[in-house]
């Protein structure tokens, strides 16, 4: 089957450690299914992949992916839980099994003509969106879901700052926060970035590491390093940074402790989201009529275009794959 796979790491120059090429059909095995892929997605954990973070060279090669809509033969088309268990027996919440993985990390990707993954580890994709659409839904939006409806501690008519405006979960935060009723404000250094984060939804946007006019309730942070003092600066007192991500590095210039503790700020590490949450995402998408954001869809056969235009961080929103 073609695929999209890591076959060596490049720390400085992840596309060159990329094949698109021909690999093994998933082998069977007990409780797992083969389904086959009807659209992917990009997310920055692919260019990460391919830079030798979170792989061994003895699990090369991996077909990258985390997204997918793929077609049941019963179901039909079904949104992938891209989060694998990995402790023998675990109940509790999937995303805190010290054992868990994502797709592309332990199991191969779904960059591929098809995907195999642990049975019942979908749910239905909402009617109104096309495959495309809706594979967002299995990382970027449950991820954004998880950040703002169980970790930021906010409700309607609070205000919240995006750092970023262009990716995939930014872009996610941005339609559900402004569909549950919340004010948005964004940030970025790309005046286009932040008039499409408008048509989003998004009340104002500011240019990265601006003075803003008032205290935020809560930032949702994804950039890291680069915007770290920013999104402590800005916050009111008690309020509340939600971190998912590092894309510009997990080592900031300052940790602002002083700051966190003397104004008692909560700072949440958020991880994707189970099952549970990706079917009440699909719900929320489906009864508000949001659709997710897609700067553009490659065929397979491109995904090394694709990957270096997310690389290159000139997009809005999420790049779809096709098989």
């Amino acid at each position: 089957m073609l695929a999209a796979y890591a076959a060596r790491f490049s720390p400085d120059r992840p596309l060159d450690a990329l094949e698109v090429g021909e690999r093994p059909a998933p082998a069977a095995q007990e409780g797992w299914v083969s389904l086959p892929v009807v659209a992917a997605g990009l997310n920055h954990h692919d260019l990460w992949s391919l830079r030798g973070v979170g792989l061994r060279p003895e699990q090369l090669p991996m077909i990258l992916g985390c997204d997918a809509v793929v077609r049941h033969p019963e179901e039909g088309e079904v949104v992938l839980l891209p989060v694998i268990p990995g402790t023998p027996g675990w109940t509790g919440d999937i995303t805190l099994d010290p054992r868990r993985s994502l797709l592309s990390e332990l199991h191969q990707g779904t960059l591929a003509e098809q995907v195999s993954v642990p049975e019942g580890s979908w749910v239905a994709k909402p009617d109104h969106l096309s495959a495309v659409e809706a594979a967002a839904l299995s990382t970027a939006w449950l991820t954004a879901y998880r950040m703002l409806f169980r970790n930021a501690d906010v409700r309607p008519g609070d205000l919240v700052l995006v750092q970023g405006a262009g990716g995939g979960v930014a872009t996610a935060l941005i339609q559900l926060a402004s569909a549950a009723g919340l004010r948005v404000w964004v940030t970025s250094r790309d005046e286009t970035k932040l008039e499409r984060a408008r048509e989003l939804g998004a009340e104002r946007g500011f240019e990265a590491g601006a003075r803003l006019p008032e205290k935020v309730d809560a930032v949702l942070e994804t950039v890291g390093a680069a915007t770290w003092s920013h999104s402590v600066n800005v916050l009111r007192p008690g309020g509340t940074i939600v971190i998912c991500g590092a894309t510009s590095g997990d080592a900031p210039a300052k940790a602002e402790l002083t700051k966190i503790f003397f104004r008692q700020l909560r700072v949440v590490g958020s991880t994707m989201g189970t099952k549970e949450e990706l079917r009440a995402l699909c719900s929320f998408v489906s009864t508000t009529g949001l659709r997710p954001r897609i700067d553009s869809t490659y065929p397979l056969t491109r995904a090394r275009e694709a990957l270096a235009k997310m690389e290159s961080g000139e997009l809005v929103g999420k790049i779809g794959i096709t098989p």
